[in-house]
């Protein structure tokens, strides 16, 4: 039975079919600059349907001649199980359920200010997402996201050992950043010295 695995299209490990979903997302996105939805998924479908139902004709008409087995050139499609059985469905939905309360709640400690740095993390993220409007649209930034879905994990995976060591690097500046500003904030000085009894001044 056929399987399409999401990780599996990420990945790029059948290269016809990723490119096939990527292209398709893309030059449908990148559609939606000029017409509306409507007109696009309309448009979509009827190319859908003139391919498909003009390979079922090819088929039918081989078959009528002697020169098909009649197979359903899309068997395999319509063999494929995406059904959920009421113990698999109460399990996402379940799922959904706890994913969904539990974005609510950081939400509201966020924006009722429940942690303060939190809070402020979230204002300036705010604050930078106004001068992205600027720049560009909601479906501009949805097309970036669908390219760097398609493009940087497989990157990553090529890269891994580097990627990691450079933000190992970045993280130690930012601990370091945070730690300067927790002892500010709790009214301390500079870190100790770790030499024991600290450094004494020589007396003469």
């Amino acid at each position: 039975m056929a399987n399409i695995n999401v990780m599996d299209l990420i990945y790029w490990k059948d290269t016809e079919r990723t490119g096939m979903v990527f292209t398709g997302l893309v030059v449908g996105l990148l559609s939606l600059f000029q017409l509306s939805i409507i007109t696009v998924i309309s448009t979509i479908s009827l190319g859908v349907m003139c391919f498909t139902v003009s390979v079922r004709l090819y088929y039918k008409i081989l078959q009528v001649l002697n020169m098909g087995d009649g197979v359903h050139p899309f068997k395999a499609y319509l063999d494929l199980d995406i059904s959920f059985s009421g113990e698999l469905a109460d399990q996402y939905m379940q799922k959904a359920i706890v994913t969904v309360v539990s974005a609510a709640n950081s939400l509201k400690n966020l924006f009722l200010v429940g942690n303060l740095f939190d809070s402020l993390k979230l204002l300036a993220l705010m604050y930078l997402v106004t001068f992205l409007g600027d720049l560009c649209n909601g479906l501009t930034v949805l097309i970036i996201g669908v390219i760097t879905l398609f493009s940087l994990p497989l990157f990553y995976r090529q890269h891994q050992e580097k990627v990691d060591s450079f933000f190992a690097g970045i993280q130690a500046k930012i601990d370091n950043i945070k730690d300067i500003l927790h002892r500010i904030a709790q009214g301390g000085g500079p870190t100790p010295d770790p030499t024991p009894g600290g450094v004494k001044t020589k007396t003469q």
